[in-house]
């Protein structure tokens, strides 16, 4: 029996005598039995390997050698038409990103437009973005939503907390609310929120993204002897932060305080659960 009659294709595992009319490629440097393979078998592997993107690079899985693949040439028509699908598979990342871009910044744009009409209130906004420069309007109107989630972020009731916890006793009036027992059983680990958390986050940036319309119900419902719009929202947007703020702090110290009280009893087997 001959070389030839030996050749056995390494992914089929057929020889000569089960397909004589098969045709045969040596693609790498392997030796001996392993370096033959149907052209067929070896086209649907480099099918599999490139998984429909047909410029992706494929190498034996043996010698790691890689496979000189050639496509058969193009007419004028279709070489255009490859060259414009590359150009599209290209650009459409870069399109889609400036797409999104340009949603978010428009929408920052709109949100700040309304933020102004609310506190200035409908009439007196639209005057005051008609008469300012449009290149202002298009760089200030989308930092107002910036401003006021970067705002939201800086948690000052966590500093107010801590003053309050280190002045607390020395005042008669909130020593009640910070009695000295809590203290000496002792210090538990106050473990805040983290920006990091996805919950936390999107909690920050409705939070900062309602604030207006609130500051707006609140001035109106509040200070409604007020004449000026935006003096009326100021006034309803600091009455409402600090409002939240106050009963924020009160919630932690009341919090801090069952943790510090808290007890661990000793075991007990009438307290346990008994077994079916």
């Amino acid at each position: 029996m001959s070389d030839e009659d030996r050749r056995s294709c390494w992914v089929c595992f057929a020889t000569d005598i089960d397909d004589p009319l098969a045709k045969w490629v040596k693609p790498c440097r392997c030796r001996g039995a392993t370096k033959w393979v149907h052209h067929t078998c070896l086209q649907r592997w480099v099918d599999e390997k490139q998984k429909g993107n047909s410029t992706t690079k494929v190498a034996c899985p043996q010698c790691n050698t890689e496979y000189i693949i050639v496509f058969p040439k193009l007419g004028p028509i279709l070489y255009m038409m490859e060259m414009t699908d590359r150009v599209v598979y290209r650009t459409c990342p870069f399109l889609a990103g400036g797409i999104f871009l340009g949603s978010v910044y428009w929408t920052a744009v709109t949100y700040g437009a309304i933020t102004v009409m609310q506190i200035l209130g409908h009439k007196e906004g639209l005057n005051v973005m008609e008469k300012a420069d449009p290149l202002f309007l298009l760089i200030g109107l989308p930092t107002i939503p910036i401003m006021m989630i970067l705002g939201k972020m800086i948690r000052w009731e966590d500093y107010a907390l801590k003053l309050w916890r280190k002045y607390s006793p020395k005042l008669p009036l909130l020593h009640y609310l910070y009695p000295d027992t809590a203290s000496s059983i002792r210090t538990p680990t106050d473990a805040g929120g983290n920006f990091s958390d996805p919950l936390s986050a999107t909690r920050v940036l409705c939070g900062a993204l309602i604030l207006p319309t609130i500051a707006t119900v609140c001035g109106k419902l509040m200070f409604g002897t007020v004449q000026s719009n935006f003096q009326r929202t100021l006034l309803g947007g600091v009455a409402f932060v600090t409002i939240k703020g106050a009963l924020k702090i009160y919630y932690k110290q009341q919090q801090y305080l069952r943790q510090s009280q808290r007890l661990i009893l000793d075991f007990d087997e009438t307290r346990q659960p008994v077994a079916d």
